[in-house]
């Protein structure tokens, strides 16, 4: 024989295996846009206005094959005055 206090558990806990499954779809959902989400330092953008492109975007690239080392001052100094030249 069951007492009254047998069906108020029981409603209980699928009240609560039921929140823990919507807070694991949340989680689960915040977690997946932080992870997707573009980076503020993506290469090739400009934060606020789109793809860099043209001269200011080859600059950029020979600035950063410079600071990675790919290139010595003599050839950063050659390519960047052979830039300017291109921009005038």
């Amino acid at each position: 024989m069951m007492n009254g206090g047998g069906m108020g558990g029981m409603g209980l806990m699928w009240i609560f295996g039921l929140l823990m499954l919507v807070g694991v779809i949340v989680l689960i959902v915040v977690l997946v846009k932080a992870l997707s989400g573009r980076s503020p330092n993506t290469v090739g953008h400009d934060n606020n206005r789109g793809p860099v492109t043209g001269p200011g975007r080859a600059r950029q690239i020979l600035e950063e094959r410079y600071a990675r080392g790919e290139l010595s001052t003599e050839e950063y100094r050659e390519r960047l005055r052979i830039l300017e030249g291109d921009s005038r």
